[in-house]
């Protein structure tokens, strides 16, 4: 068991990771050395997630969602197989922890009177100003 989460807790089987050869420069190391690390994780089957924290774990995914629902992670910055996988985990560990926070409910507020007042103060003090601009009339 991984530990997201107070209260979830990722399986050791549900992330699969591969090792693939990084792109870049690097020389001989990059070409002989595979230390890139491509992380997957199936959202929809993963027993350790609640539906509510699927979902928008699923809308913070963006890009990296494949249309079966599995979050892919290519991580290829340090020199060393396992720094990759560490950022690699890291990341995704970043993402469960966003979509586990319940956003707040918008309670719908009202102006108060003072407020509507005031704008209608100052609408009023506007227009006064604009009527000024005109042509003077021949009164």
């Amino acid at each position: 068991m991984i530990p997201v989460t107070d209260s979830i807790s990722l399986e050791d089987d549900e992330l699969v990771e591969k090792f693939v050869r990084a792109s870049g420069p690097g020389g001989q190391h990059v070409n002989k050395t595979s230390t890139a690390v491509e992380l997957r994780f199936d959202i929809r089957n993963s027993p350790s997630l609640p539906e509510d924290v699927k979902a928008r774990l699923e809308a913070l995914a963006g890009s990296r969602l494949t249309l079966e629902g599995v979050i892919i992670l290519f991580a290829q910055n340090a020199r060393s197989q396992e720094m990759n996988r560490q950022d690699a985990r890291g990341r995704l560990f970043d993402l469960i922890r966003q979509a586990a926070v319940r956003p707040k409910r918008r309670r719908p507020t009202r102006p108060t009177k003072a407020s509507k007042l005031r704008r209608l103060e100052s609408k009023t003090r506007r227009a006064g100003v604009k009527s000024l601009r005109g042509r003077p009339s021949d009164d």
